[in-house]
């Protein structure tokens, strides 16, 4: 049950009717305080230490979609986030599709007319029955990282790694090596997985890997496809809609395919002798879980390639902190390219901070466009190269203040602020939509406004007029592109939805990157790095004509490792500053949020470690206010536990304030 108190299994007995379908990960019904409610069937055993027990209701199919391994993982969730069993388990097996599920069951009704003995009982295939697959067989897998002569996987593209062909011999002889790798800029990252995939498939065993949205899974789907054959893989994601996202899992769960890809809804995908868990671009956020327990894929993955003894790759063009620590805990090892193959990977990276003719123009301090930005935008499209122009904010004047005295233009209803749709467009709240045509500046009495951030959409306008006759497109909320041609062209997105250039940018251009930086966020240095190598990443190499723009201050940390192209760098530097200042991942922090009354009572009930220290209270939002409890790394699961626990009081109590409980919280403030 999801309520904390009621976190443990129960028993009941098993009809005789029902002993053939009720099988361990089954679905179940079950009378529970007089009402009938969904279970899952954990475990059968001869006999309870209850003395009264009652009946098992109904067995709603005799499909067994609940893997023991996931149930041990689920688990471990819980108690790893503070959480209940029931709210895992809702995360971890998706809603049931009964047509689905009856038109897989029929298909494989024939294979499955006389019961497959077990694999004690199983005898070893002869070589010829190896060597010789049935028609109906999967197609045997067509790897990237072909075999060579004495059957070590060829490296293909991690031969520019040092440490990349012993990974993947390694992950081919079947041991279990643990990597965080640093992509090279214009690395076709999705075929590296590719490969790490296809060694792990050759030793006869499983491969898990997420990727943060769809645009990046299409991307994995197409590699794998090649490196394997179809068929050899499924994908996993929750906007497949509920029919196919159940075939998938069905798939996966039956042992179809060795190989399941897909988003953060395929952390807990079932896996067959899993051998490789893999995580690219770990530090999106889109990899936080938003629904309780609140977990994050890496380290849903990080459990899991734990508790099942399973190789582990996390992958990125940048690096963040908890990667960092797994590498200087020893628990993994790097995976980077030495610094002369880099040299020859990377583009020219330049700040505009650094641009003498700001010096001698001042006023150009202001302007969005720098004349280096400028000049590398006009090299670039006569040239006939595409040009990349990243701006953080989505829109056309998300944000507009009085022009008279600058004060923020706030709407008369609600408060929130006034956004501009379009350059005719009336001024309209991002908060409640109402439109403010009359708007009048309640300090001054202004009727004009001006822009206070600048979005996408205005960018793409006035880039268009300064490069009349060059095709300009965009690529944000509202559609996301994920190519575009070769040849001469503007391209203006979004952070996250920068679309891949055949042959590569010849200019990248990073505006506004105060936006990002000056974030009231404790990984807003992280973030930034992170969004600007993913745009610098798909740029050509200096040699070939690419050069990357950074409008920001050249002596600032992002942009020194920017520069460099040195996420590791950054990386230690950012976990060393943590450390130092006691915030994760140096350390474990729960964040309690809730009404005050509701907070110190949870906090009352907790039986905390003595190490624990409170900070707060501070606000959060409305009414409530958000406690942090901060614990030494080796007190986590105490913290945990004391935290369910009076969670469990509480709802015993019917406490009426809900409290939300979440360990190591992406944002804190």
């Amino acid at each position: 049950m999801p309520l904390a108190h009621l976190d443990r299994p129960f028993d009941y007995l098993v009809p005789q009717e029902l002993a053939a379908e009720a099988l361990p990960g089954v679905r179940v019904k079950v009378r529970f305080a007089g009402q009938l409610v969904s279970g899952w069937l954990l475990e059968r055993a001869e006999r309870s230490d209850h003395p009264r027990l009652a009946y098992l209701e109904k067995v709603v199919s005799p499909v067994p979609v609940l893997a023991p391994e996931v149930a041990r993982l689920a688990r471990a969730v819980a108690d790893r986030y503070a959480g209940s069993l029931a709210d895992v388990l809702r995360l971890a097996v998706p809603p049931r599709h009964a047509r689905v599920e009856k038109e897989i069951t029929a298909q494989a009704a024939p294979d499955e007319a006389t019961p497959a003995p077990s694999p004690e009982a199983a005898p070893a295939p002869s070589p010829e029955a190896a060597s010789t697959p049935s028609p109906e067989a999967t197609p045997e897998p067509r790897p990237i990282a072909r075999p060579g002569s004495d059957g070590v996987p060829e490296p293909g593209g991690w031969r520019d790694y040092p440490a990349g062909p012993a990974l993947l011999r390694a992950l081919a002889a079947g041991r279990v090596p643990r990597a965080v790798w640093s992509a090279l800029p214009g690395e076709d990252w999705a075929a590296r997985y590719a490969d790490a995939v296809a060694a792990t498939v050759a030793a006869g065993r499983g491969a898990l890997v997420v990727v943060a949205d769809g645009r990046d899974l299409d991307r994995l789907d197409a590699a794998l496809t090649a490196a394997l054959g179809p068929g050899r893989h499924v994908c996993l994601s929750a906007a497949l809609g509920p029919a196919r996202r159940y075939r998938a899992f069905l798939t996966a769960r039956r042992a179809d395919a060795p190989v399941v890809i897909g988003t953060r809804a395929a952390m807990f995908a079932p896996v067959a002798r899993l051998g490789l868990v893999g995580i690219w671009d770990d530090g999106d956020d889109l990899h936080a879980e938003p629904r309780a327990p609140y977990p994050h894929a890496r380290e849903v993955l990080l459990t899991r390639a734990q508790l099942e003894q399973a190789a582990t790759l996390v992958g990125g063009y940048a690096r963040t902190a908890e990667a960092q620590l797994l590498v200087e805990t020893g628990w993994a090892r790097e995976v980077v390219a030495d610094r002369a193959v880099l040299r020859a990977r990377t583009p020219a990276v330049a700040p505009a901070g650094d641009d003498p003719q700001l010096a001698r123009d001042p006023a150009a301090a202001t302007a969005r466009l720098p004349s280096l930005a400028w000049t590398a935008a006009r090299e670039a499209l006569r040239a006939d190269l595409p040009v990349l122009v990243q701006v953080p904010r989505r829109g056309y004047l998300p944000s507009v203040a009085c022009a008279e005295c600058r004060a923020p233009a706030r709407c008369p209803h609600c408060a929130g602020p006034l956004a501009l749709p379009s350059a005719g467009g009336a001024p309209g709240c991002r908060w409640c939509a109402r439109v403010a045509a009359a708007y009048a500046c309640p300090h001054c009495g202004g009727r004009r406004l001006r822009a206070s951030v600048v979005g996408a959409r205005r960018t793409a306008e006035e880039l268009g007029r300064a490069f009349p006759g060059v095709p300009v497109r965009t690529s944000g909320r509202e559609e996301v592109l994920a190519e575009v041609p070769g040849g001469a062209g503007l391209v203006i997105a979004t952070p996250g939805a920068e679309p891949v250039a055949s042959g590569g940018y010849g200019a990248v251009l990073l505006l506004d990157t105060w936006a990002l930086l000056t974030r009231a966020d404790l990984r807003a240095g992280e973030e930034a790095l992170r969004r600007w190598s993913a745009a610098a990443a798909l740029a050509r190499p200096a040699a070939a004509g690419g050069r990357v723009v950074v409008v920001a201050d050249g002596g600032l940390a992002p942009v020194q490792a920017l520069l460099r192209w040195d996420a590791p760098w950054f990386a230690a530097r950012e976990l060393a500053e943590r450390r130092e200042l006691g915030f994760p991942p140096a350390v474990r922090m729960a964040s309690v949020t809730g009404p005050p009354t509701a907070v110190a009572d949870l906090l009352a009930q907790a039986r905390l470690p003595d190490e624990a220290e409170l900070l707060g209270p501070v606000p959060a939002d409305g009414e409530r206010e958000r406690m942090l409890v901060r614990v030494p790394r080796a007190r986590a699961a105490v913290l945990a536990e004391a935290l369910h626990e009076a969670a469990a009081v509480r709802s015993a109590r019917k406490a009426p304030d809900p409290v939300r409980l979440e360990i190591d919280p992406l944002a804190m403030f």
